[in-house]
This record gives C-alpha cells, sequence and structure tokens, in this order.
C-alpha cells in the first residue's frame, strides 16, 4: 500500500514559539523527529516523509536536513488536518497516512511499523499504539496526575485489540487491586501513544466532521473518529526509553536533556 509518512510542524506556539526548530542536546527538535521516522521506515524503501509547515524557515530547516517539506495553509489548526493537506498534495493519493507529530521524537521504537503493519494486515480504518502499563508505571502516572489532570490518555480496548474508549481519566477503575497486585501480572490500564495510521478515507471523513460533545468533554480527538462509527486498531508496543510523550514547554526540554544526559541520546 502506499504510505506517506507526515511530521506536521507548526510555527507559532504560545508556550514554545517555532517549537521544531528549538534544539535538544545540541540537534533541533524537527532533526530527532526526522531521524526517528527515517529508522522506522528502514524496511519501507518506497514510503514517502513530508514535514506539514507553515513556516518557510521550518521547511527550509527540513530540507537542510535532508527531508522534503511542503507548505499549508496557516489557518489548519491541527496535526491531523495538516497531514491530509499535505497528502492532498501529493501526485499520487496515499493509501495510508501516518501522522507524526513534530514534538514528539522520543516514540516507542517500532510503533510507526507496527501501526501501519496493523492497517496492512487487518480492516481497521485507524491504528494507533498502546502500552500496557506495569504497576509502578501506573503509579507514577497517578502522581503525575495529581499535577496535570489532562496529561496522559488510557485506553480501553477489546481483547482483539480494537478501541472501546479513550479518556484522561484512569480506566479501568479496579474494585479490588491489591489482588490484581498479589498476582504478578501488569496492571490493567493501557496507556495511549499519540501516533496514528489512517486510511485515507477514514482521515477525510474525520476532518470533514466537527467536533464532537465527548470529543470536546475530553479535550481527545480520537473521540470523534469512535463517535463517527470508525474502527481503531490498538497495537501493543514495549515502553519508549524515555517517558516523555512530547515536548511543549521549556521544562520538557530541560527533562529530555536531563535523560539524554543520564541514559544516552536515542539519536545516536
Amino acid at each position: 500500500m502506499n504510505l506517506l509518512v507526515v511530521i506536521p510542524a507548526r510555527g507559532p506556539s504560545k508556550r514554545l514559539p517555532m517549537k521544531p526548530l528549538r534544539t535538544i542536546a545540541g540537534v533541533s527538535l524537527l532533526h530527532r523527529t526526522i531521524a526517528l521516522a527515517r529508522r522506522a521506515l528502514a524496511d519501507e524503501p518506497s514510503a514517502t516523509l513530508v514535514v506539514a509547515t507553515d513556516d518557510e524557515r521550518i521547511a527550509a530547516h527540513a530540507e537542510l536536513v535532508g527531508c522534503d517539506a511542503v507548505l499549508t495553509d496557516p489557518a489548519i489548526a491541527s496535526g491531523s488536518g495538516r497531514a491530509l493537506a499535505a497528502a492532498h498534495l501529493q501526485p499520487v493519493s496515499p493509501e495510508i497516512i501516518v501522522n507524526l507529530q513534530g514534538d514528539a521524537p522520543f516514540q516507542p521504537e517500532g510503533a510507526l511499523a507496527a501501526i501501519v503493519a496493523a492497517l496492512r494486515m487487518g480492516n481497521a480504518d485507524v491504528a494507533t499504539p498502546v502500552v500496557r502499563l506495569d504497576w509502578a508505571a501506573l503509579d507514577a502516572l497517578r502522581a503525575h496526575k495529581q499535577a496535570a489532570p489532562f496529561s496522559g490518555t488510557t485506553c480501553v480496548r477489546h481483547p482483539d485489540g480494537r478501541a472501546m474508549w479513550f479518556s484522561k481519566t484512569i480506566l479501568p477503575a479496579m474494585r479490588d487491586e491489591a489482588a490484581l497486585r498479589a498476582t504478578g501480572d501488569p496492571s490493567p490500564v493501557w496507556r495511549h501513544v499519540g501516533l496514528y495510521a489512517y486510511r485515507l478515507a477514514a482521515l477525510e471523513a474525520f476532518e470533514a466532521h466537527p467536533p464532537t460533545a465527548l470529543e470536546s468533554l475530553e479535550g481527545l480527538e480520537q473521540l470523534r473518529l469512535l463517535e463517527l462509527g470508525q474502527m481503531i486498531a490498538t497495537v501493543e508496543v514495549a515502553p519508549a526509553r524515555f517517558d516523555i510523550s512530547g515536548i511543549d514547554t521549556e521544562e520538557d526540554i530541560i527533562r529530555a536533556e536531563a535523560l539524554i544526559a543520564k541514559h544516552g541520546d536515542p539519536l545516536t
């Protein structure tokens, strides 16, 4: 299937202006994300990788590190909208579009390839990765949510991997958690990783529909897909080397640089 991987990279940002060009340990955020995509696409020589941006400086930087870039309408507010705009600019319509956010260079290894494989082998409309939390990771997520309740998304999934729901609340609730912990099994909580592979028709349907009520309540656009009746395949992946989902603030940059100093740079 014709595969397009789009890295949306928007210039304006209230918390971190020109975020794609900010550096982490001397390497720009955009360059790190491009490198992540290239590693993931090592077995996909026919795939197209492109940066979709609203700023000529970002496009020039992408091309400086050897990645094609397209300029999209500055009025487009979301990464998914920018990914669709990039898809419509391709000479041949892609069958699968991956939206790899430009501020998430520390994705789990193998996640991109896994969701593309899930669409190719199954009949889902969209595929996205999830990580099963061990009890220590669940405890850490609960502690983090005390300060940032809308940080971190959990997923309730069918045994065959179909997504049933996503929430900023930690789901499912556990009536007898002590007994579950005593079994030695991981927790029943799945954490969602914000990476998506869409069939073209699914992405077009998503972008054509306004935000839904439940999507607006939770602040999760994947709920629009579920409310539209789209099937989302969730794919289990191993946890990322660094537990940092994205770069949104100066504090995130400091934390990422501290993790690199301690554990080494995943770029190398």
